[in-house]
């Protein structure tokens, strides 16, 4: 369950599955990914391996080493932390732009 939304682009695709930020082609990929964690209480659960889409889950090192990640479409991610079932500091961003 996604319990805090963390940034703007996060909290418009969820509420509205439009964003001013993220491209249009992403939005209803960002919103099924949103709503897959949102069902899920397992962490495992969002290990799709060899099938579309590639999500691409993995734990992020250095300073955010407390979060996960998982790809919308590079250089998209929506980034989480992840504990007792529970997904909170949500955000869509592109992490990888520094």
């Amino acid at each position: 369950m996604i319990i805090s939304l963390e940034n703007k682009v996060a909290k418009d695709i969820w509420e509205t599955n439009a964003s001013k930020s993220l491209p249009k082609d992403l939005w209803l990929r960002a919103k099924a990914l949103l709503t897959i964690m949102h069902a899920t209480q397992d962490i495992n659960d969002l290990k799709i391996k060899g099938q579309p889409p590639n999500i691409r889950l993995h734990k992020l090192k250095g300073l955010r080493k407390d979060f996960w990640s998982v790809t919308i479409k590079l250089p998209w991610c929506i980034t989480f932390k992840f504990k007792n079932g529970e997904f909170s500091n949500v955000k869509i961003e592109n992490y990888h732009k520094g």
